[in-house]
């Protein structure tokens, strides 16, 4: 953690929406005049795409069916963790971006499933802002999590990751049902390993809970909407929390435990705009009274 080099980071598994919260980052950044370096998970990724399909066949093939995205193997870990330490201390640090689509590939000119070559951090940035699957991971080599000052888990329940996944995975990337289960399947022991962890070092979960039904994820025709769910806000820390604003600002909230409001899947975004906007802006002040 640091005072003069804050860092965020947002983390969800794929599918479960932490992209909709960098962009409400990005409107509340844009609002309070706040630069801030983007760190996309992605881009710590230990494979390009085709080179991944190599590597989870070859693990296949040595007894490990379970090779994923989600756990060690796959990623740069140490680099993260070097990236997140080297930041906290000087606002430096190494990144790069992997390619997800043409539109992408385009402007970096370069293939699709491809990273562009690691580059400095440019200085001068008030804090940043991971978003990905690995912003507070704590493994048996690293601890990424120490170095966040504000960690936000973006975690539906589980049939709604799923589906949202599935729909992600066949309406964008052209897979087909199976294929999207047999991949939720294959990497599931890092999942429970190295990604429902991290939601204890969070200091503030979303949780979307649909209220419709449900029940079989592989066969839903649609994603429920946000009208169709409701959203469990989690305070690992609730002390300076003003719920009674919050309860009075978002209609038809409630509070379910001591720590946790529950509001309308409509007004996700305004929650988000009413508890991070003070502390960003926090974060902002505090670094620029020590510069």
């Amino acid at each position: 953690m640091s005072i003069k080099h804050p860092i965020i980071s947002v983390t969800g598994s794929s599918g479960a929406g932490t992209t909709s919260v960098r962009h409400t980052f990005e409107h509340i950044f844009h609002r309070e005049n706040v630069r801030a370096a983007f760190v996309q998970g992605d881009s710590f990724h230990r494979y390009a795409r085709a080179d991944m399909h190599v590597a989870m066949a070859e693990a296949a093939k040595n007894g490990n069916p379970n090779f994923s995205h989600f756990g060690p193997d796959a990623n740069l870990f140490e680099d993260l963790e070097t990236l997140f330490r080297t930041y906290s201390t000087n606002g430096g640090g190494k990144v790069r971006d992997y390619i997800h689509d043409p539109v992408e590939s385009l402007a970096a000119k370069a293939p699709a499933g491809t990273f562009t070559p690691w580059r400095d951090l440019e200085g001068g940035t008030d804090l940043l802002l991971y978003e990905g699957l690995h912003g507070a991971v704590v493994s048996e080599t690293v601890n990424v999590a120490r170095y966040a000052d504000l960690k936000i888990g973006v975690v539906p329940v589980i049939n709604l990751e799923w589906i949202q996944k599935i729909e992600r995975d066949r309406a964008i990337r052209g897979y087909t049902t199976e294929e999207v289960t047999a991949a939720i399947l294959r990497r599931m022991p890092d999942y429970v390993k190295y990604i429902c962890p991290q939601f204890t070092e969070t200091d503030i979960n979303f949780q979307r809970i649909p209220t419709v039904d449900t029940s079989n994820p592989f066969i839903a025709r649609w994603i429920p909407t946000p009208d169709e769910s409701m959203v469990i806000i989690r305070f690992k820390d609730p002390r300076g929390i003003d719920f009674a604003y919050l309860l009075s600002m978002i209609h038809d909230s409630f509070m379910s435990r001591a720590n946790s409001i529950v509001i309308p899947g409509g007004k996700l975004d305004l929650a988000m705009q009413l508890i991070l906007t003070p502390l960003i802006l926090q974060l902002v002040e505090r670094r620029r009274r020590s510069i």
